[in-house]
């Protein structure tokens, strides 16, 4: 994409990271590059990749985390690092980190958002109502997103706020988030974004729900643990619903058999992260004793996303750039269907950037299952 238009996008394959992060200097750095965000397989060396994207990029600010995927401007990647350079006349960027999401609270989002308001304000670029959103990526594993997020949500307000969750390959051990030029865990990263050019933060899903229900009837909620579906021990109840055998109970399954709480119309998936060996089923998202989960279906992804785009192309006009957090269940089940490449080349053409997380955010919300994210217009002046 050309410079003038307020964005760049860039990835590497290359394997070695000082490599990675040379190649994407070469293809992002430019005279009014102001900020970078990347997103990159858990595979390199990160310790030696954070330095050489600090070396690389001097003072530009970077920030980005681990995936379980990547959004490439070829489509999917996998094993890969991608990255999106943000033009300082179209974007006024602050950010923030999280360092220890266990002890965040209110009044510690409210100071950050004041920080990172004057960050973006000191930029004169747009009046911050209506002109303004956030970005949050989070420490995958933690454990902690509805907490952090319930804060930041208050603290935002009226501002629209999205993000992922940090993965690592689909391995569940170390996910991390990337801020002044080292990879942290247990930690997140904000960002607010502010730019005179339409934008829209958007969330959607092709999940579909059956007649069967499951009430949680033994969970540890700080854990996201259940021990017990409809007073059975939670794994043999969930495969018995499914029509499958404990035994096979993985990723893939979990993907292919959702379960979702109802919350008004809208239904919110709440994905199984594994199922233990005293047959308890530990999930992404809270789960509390006594919600009642709905037994899900996937249905077709790409017409679901055509209806996405068509419907921000007809209120924004052409669109610059989209910010995805795609779902890593999603990516399995698009594997395991053989329309990966197919789903991938229609990102592609959207000019979709981003990767594939263990959990998104959605105002506040952590859900599950989705493709959510911020588009941007190219914009009419």
């Amino acid at each position: 994409m050309h410079n003038s238009e307020g964005v760049v996008s860039a990835m590497s394959q290359a394997v070695d990271a000082g490599q990675a992060a040379e190649e994407l200097a070469r293809q992002l750095l430019h005279p009014y590059l102001g900020f970078v965000l990347f997103f990159c397989s858990a595979s390199y060396d990160l310790k030696a990749l954070g330095d050489a994207l600090q070396q690389c990029f001097g003072t530009v600010r970077v920030v980005g985390c681990t995936s379980a995927g990547e959004i490439t401007p070829q489509g999917y990647g996998r094993n890969c690092v991608t990255a999106v350079g943000f033009n300082h006349a179209h974007f006024s960027i602050a950010t923030e980190l999280i360092d220890q999401v266990e002890h965040f609270s209110l009044i510690d989002a409210q100071h950050l958002v004041e920080r990172l308001v004057g960050g973006c304000r000191s930029n004169t670029l747009a009046p911050i109502k209506g002109n303004t959103f956030a970005l949050t990526l989070l420490d995958g594993l933690s454990s902690r997103e509805e907490m952090v997020l319930a804060a930041l949500s208050a603290a935002l307000g009226d501002i629209p706020h999205f993000g992922g969750s940090a993965g690592d390959d689909n391995f569940l051990t170390h996910t991390h988030v990337y801020f002044n030029g080292a990879f942290h865990s247990g930690a997140a990263v904000v960002v607010l974004v502010n730019t005179w050019l339409d934008f829209e933060v958007f969330t959607t899903h092709h999940i579909l729900p059956r007649a069967e229900k499951l009430v949680v009837t033994g969970a540890d909620s700080p854990s996201r643990r259940v021990y017990e579906l409809n007073a059975e021990p939670a794994a043999e109840e969930y495969a018995r619903h499914i029509g499958v055998a404990v035994a096979d109970l993985d990723h893939r399954t979990f993907a292919a058999h959702p379960l979702a709480v109802r919350i008004h119309d809208q239904y919110y998936v709440r994905a199984i992260q594994q199922v233990h060996a005293d047959l308890s089923l530990s999930f992404y998202c809270a789960v509390e004793n006594g919600i009642v989960l709905t037994v899900m279906k996937p249905g077709p992804i790409l017409p679901n996303l055509e209806s996405l785009f068509d419907g921000l192309h007809s209120r924004l006009g052409d669109l610059l750039l989209t910010l995805g957090c795609d779902c890593f269940l999603r990516r399995l089940e698009l594997e395991d269907a053989g329309d990966l490449e197919q789903i991938g080349s229609f990102l592609q053409a959207k000019r979709v950037m981003g990767f594939n997380t263990y959990g998104e955010q959605f105002n506040g919300m952590h859900i599950n299952q989705t493709f959510t994210g911020v588009a941007i217009a190219r914009g009419r002046r």
